[in-house]
């Protein structure tokens, strides 16, 4: 379990921000290494088993990569995509150490020699002091986390993150995902074993899913043991299947309001020693299609502090005992 120190949740006559409710991923970094250290996202140039043949076709129907990284397929290499990231956070804060965040698409599929080509190409440099790996959990072979251990040993931080995205294997089956809960409950325990922490992947808004997913999804995912947190909207960019039945009118987009409610219910069931990576996602205008609102996460973190804030409620207000679940079943 990855050790951490925790602030209580503090209702004060000052102004709060959303730090104040959540342990986020910003405040966990400070305390570690004594300064801001910011995550640069990186597209090293892999692809998916769900896209090339292998598990399927086409990837998952929310899957556009462009939305989720600025330098999806874009034919950079790991230095200047790193130089390119270290200007863009310049703009907004005096960060000078950074993790190496291998986002687009599946980034531990690969020979591992390759991988490790590519992982040490980002930690060569001065300012990087670890990477952030961003996965499927269908695609972690035990000789990638002994691999990712070796850079623990030499003193890199070190984060495995895992697509999840639902517990229930129903709805991964109607996103097109191409691996099951057993997938994640697998790499997630190896992981675990081998000291690496784990940061999970849920999305709220999948097709079919409501309230009750959401929170067994949460429930399941603290019962098999974590250490991060990313919670991502879902929403609709041009280029895909979820695209289609949005536009046939067989899939409705969370309302924003909706979507502040629902993240502030998985925050205060969240014991307060797991790390927010992330409490939103967003999509460039230029693809997105719906709902305008994944445009931009500023209004949307202020909705989920102004939601806390009208419950006098923090992360882990509400956390009980982690269940031990073994499977999701749906309602």
């Amino acid at each position: 379990m990855l050790l951490t120190t925790i602030l209580p949740c503090r209702i004060f006559n000052h102004p709060m921000t959303l730090a104040d409710y959540v342990h986020t991923f910003g405040q966990h970094m400070l305390r570690r290494h004594g300064q801001r250290v910011h995550k640069i996202a990186l597209d090293a140039g892999l692809t998916c088993p769900n896209r090339d043949g292998s598990k399927g076709r086409g990837g998952c129907t929310f899957c556009n990569n462009v939305s989720f990284s600025p330098h999806a397929r874009q034919k950079k290499s790991i230095a200047e995509q790193l130089a390119s990231g270290r200007q863009a956070i310049a703009k907004c804060t005096r960060a000078q150490q950074y993790l190496a965040y291998f986002q687009a698409y599946t980034n531990t599929y690969a020979d591992v020699q390759h991988l490790d080509q590519l992982y040490r190409s980002a930690m060569a440099a001065p300012d990087v002091i670890g990477i952030s790996v961003g996965t499927r959990p269908d695609c972690v072979p035990d000789a990638v986390l002994d691999l990712l251990v070796s850079y623990q040993q030499q003193g890199y931080e070190v984060w495995l993150e895992l697509g999840l995205q639902s517990a229930f294997d129903d709805t991964l089956t109607r996103i097109n995902r191409g691996h099951n809960l057993d997938s994640y409950r697998h790499t997630v325990h190896a992981a675990r074993q081998r000291g690496i922490p784990v940061c999970t992947h849920l999305i709220v808004g999948l097709p079919g899913e409501s309230d009750y997913h959401y929170h067994t999804s949460l429930d399941t995912v603290l019962a098999l043991g974590v250490d991060g947190l990313k919670l991502h909207p879902l929403h609709v960019v041009r280029g895909t299947q979820l695209a289609n039945q949005w536009r046939q009118g067989s899939y409705v987009p969370l309302k924003q309001q909706d979507y502040c409610r629902i993240a502030a219910d998985l925050i205060e069931r969240t014991p307060a020693d797991i790390i927010f990576h992330r409490m939103t996602g967003t999509a460039a205008r230029d693809i997105l299609l719906a709902p305008d609102w994944c445009a931009g996460k500023w209004t949307v973190l202020n909705g989920i502090e102004a939601e806390l804030k009208r419950r006098h409620h923090c992360q882990g207000t509400l956390a009980h005992p982690r269940p031990k679940l073994e499977i999701a079943h749906a309602a």
